[in-house]
């Protein structure tokens, strides 16, 4: 009886000794991202799912609204309480977090990926610095897609897709006299710059679009397409309601869910909105390009990994970034999430049409990068603040736009 009682008291000094050891090394993280709606929390799912199957321990940390989950991203990096990751638009934000040595590479993971294979050489870059990679892509949006309930649009008389914005117009003019409000419109800044930035696209075709972003350029041609772009952007006032100011984009989806509106300018990631209510892309609801468009604005999503000490990526940040980039998982949280996932070795055939038109633009370079990738974060936050001010202010005119727009870029 001594024995058994002197080995069991041995026995739970080993346990207090290393218990709390082993407890240790099971691989914590804590995740900051946006995603707070049906389809984003979906897709957030699948990720945690796969990472706890794996030995992981995932804390959520969502905050709704991009620039509030990115302020408060920002506040804790400047409070030296950092999260384990965060979800990060690929791009020009890398590189200053990367210069500032705030971020830890995972390149070691990314080598053992054969990432730089199976990433178009131009994702790949974006997600890396001086030669290392820092982020995990999850997947890519399409960001020029007008959404509509196809029984909606049957029942005012709309036959076809709007090819031209004149007759786009005419249907919202359709709807407006069925009673049914014609565009279910998010009012935030940054909604309302991805509108103006489709809009720019289908007047100045792909060339013109980076020109005027890249180039910074004054032509007769580009001076007529921003005009022409503030032109149109403040035709649509006419056809949105009073309740617009503030709202959210995944409210603005549920009014076209629920047949309360006719239409919404959204990146694809609604589509998250849409399968949650059950309704099928192609039956139910239609995605048309933005009228006159030849190709479309894309953004992509990916996860960053904070230094949280000297030693590089923590094994968790390390699992987290494996289980991002499996094939199968990029696949369920694309369908989860609406995106195009951003490995070329997956198989595609369950994506939804809506994907499948998103996918075929991206493969034929028929895409140009929202501004997130391709401005610095001030001027994009510029460019926000100067689209929010002309559709706030109904007395500005386009031409006087035109001017004010260049400003973005001092």
């Amino acid at each position: 009886m001594k024995t058994k009682t002197a080995l069991f008291l041995a026995g739970a000094a080993v346990l207090a000794t290393f218990g709390p050891a082993l407890a240790e090394d099971k691989p914590k993280i804590e995740v900051l991202t946006s995603w707070t709606s049906g389809g984003e929390a979906a897709a957030l799912g699948v990720l945690k799912s796969e990472f706890e199957k794996r030995g992981g321990e995932w804390k959520d940390s969502s905050i709704a609204g991009f620039g509030a989950a990115d302020a408060a991203f920002q506040n804790r990096i400047v409070a030296g309480n950092p999260p384990g990751s965060h979800q990060i638009v690929i791009g020009l934000p890398l590189v200053d977090f990367a210069k500032q040595g705030l971020m830890s590479p995972i390149d070691e993971v990314a080598k053992a990926g054969k990432w730089d294979q199976v990433l178009a050489k131009s994702v790949y870059d974006l997600i890396s610095y001086d030669g290392k990679a820092y982020l995990a892509p999850t997947g890519a949006h399409g960001e020029s897609w007008v959404f509509y309930r196809k029984d909606i649009f049957a029942k005012v008389g709309i036959t076809d897709e709007p090819q031209t914005w004149d007759d786009f117009f005419v249907a919202l003019d359709k709807l407006k006299a069925a009673g049914i409000l014609p565009v279910a419109w998010g009012g935030q800044a940054w909604q309302e710059a991805k509108v103006f930035n489709m809009i720019l696209l289908s007047q100045v075709g792909i060339d013109g679009f980076l020109k005027i972003y890249v180039d910074k350029d004054k032509s007769e041609a580009s001076l007529k397409g921003i005009e022409k772009t503030l032109e149109i952007l403040g035709r649509l006032r006419g056809y949105v309601d009073e309740g617009a100011p503030g709202r959210n984009w995944n409210d603005a989806t549920a009014m076209v869910i629920t047949g309360k509106a006719g239409v919404q300018f959204m990146g694809d990631w609604a589509k998250g909105e849409f399968t949650v209510a059950g309704l099928e892309a192609g039956k139910d609801y239609g995605c048309m390009l933005a009228p006159q468009s030849d190709g479309m604005v894309y953004v992509a999503d990916s996860f960053s990994f904070p230094k949280l000490a000297d030693g590089g990526a923590t094994p968790a940040q390390k699992l987290l970034a494996e289980v991002v980039m499996d094939p199968k998982v990029q696949i369920d949280f694309a369908l989860k999430k609406g995106a195009i996932p951003m490995r070329s070795d997956v198989d595609k055939s369950s994506l939804d049409v809506c994907a499948q038109k998103g996918l075929a633009l991206m493969s034929a370079g028929k895409i140009v990068p929202d501004q997130a990738i391709i401005l610095t974060p001030q001027q994009a936050g510029a460019l926000s603040d100067f689209v929010d001010e002309f559709w706030s202010n109904a007395s500005e005119g386009s031409a006087a736009g035109v001017e004010a727009f260049y400003g973005i870029f001092k």
